[in-house]
């Protein structure tokens, strides 16, 4: 009789400096570890950004599914052959070199995965794809970056201000029933050339920017987004980011009863 649990998701940390010292840590947000273990009903695990990509294969045998969060640092530009970043462009070399190979090795094992703002940005990334440096410097685009200052709230870091159009008969139009929904926005890169693995899921109304993917002819659920789904996924305008939790939960348990 096969044995039943959770899928055990993996959850690559990014490197902060943390404490008054800021002392280098491995982290990652409390809200997307919850919204995981309550939307996505798994067994999430952090792990830590310093894999040597020998043992990738190793580390893959322990998941059922990964997911990628947010970062504050960028991927760097060499990853994908663009002229390097600026001197005080903050990046997570650890982070690059442990992710990018997962991606490669979950879709060639067909596990699940879940890519949230860089998360995206490193799917494309990993199967050769581009992106923008900084968006908002692209003529014809939008600024995406969050507000910033010392008296700006969560609540306005994180509220609604895109409208994004769903690809009709892709996975998020069925997932969301409906033609667009509103996200967050807070990224100042984001994807330009489309790695031909991939199909567009969503895309800004007012500037045309890739909000959405999901891998071609996807055998189980491989799939990327901007925004940060990670917020209040409960609530009904977080529709579509619960779904998503949703669907990427029983895809991972769905590979693990295949596997045991």
């Amino acid at each position: 009789m096969a044995s039943y649990r959770k899928p055990v998701i993996g959850v690559p940390a990014s490197i902060l400096e943390v404490g008054e010292n800021q002392i280098p840590a491995h982290t990652s947000g409390k809200r997307i570890i919850d919204s995981l273990v309550t939307f996505a009903n798994c067994i999430p695990l952090i792990i830590p950004a310093r894999v040597d990509t020998s043992d990738t294969s190793s580390l893959l045998d322990n998941f059922d599914g990964f997911f990628l969060s947010g970062g504050r640092a960028n991927v760097e530009p060499h990853h994908y052959g663009a002229p390097p970043f600026p001197p005080d462009e903050i990046t997570d070399t650890d982070r690059d070199n442990t992710v990018l190979p997962l991606i490669r090795g979950c879709i060639e094992r067909k596990m699940p995965l879940l890519g949230v703002c860089r998360g995206i940005q490193e799917m494309n990334i990993a199967m050769g794809g581009t992106l923008y440096y900084r968006v908002n410097e692209v003529e014809g685009k939008d600024d995406h970056r969050m507000p910033r200052g010392i008296d700006v709230t969560q609540e306005e870091v994180f509220q609604l201000r895109h409208l994004v159009a769903l690809t009709p008969g892709g996975l998020f139009q069925q997932l969301a029933q409906a033609d667009e929904v509103k996200v967050n926005s807070l990224h100042g890169q984001a994807i330009d050339r489309i790695a031909d693995a991939y199909n567009v899921e969503a895309t800004t109304v007012e500037d045309n920017v890739i909000e959405g993917i999901r891998l071609k002819n996807d055998p189980t659920f491989t799939v990327g987004v901007q925004w940060h789904t990670e917020w209040k996924p409960e609530e009904p305008d977080h529709f579509l980011s619960r779904k998503l939790y949703e669907e990427f939960g029983k895809a991972a348990q769905e590979y693990f009863n295949h596997k045991s």
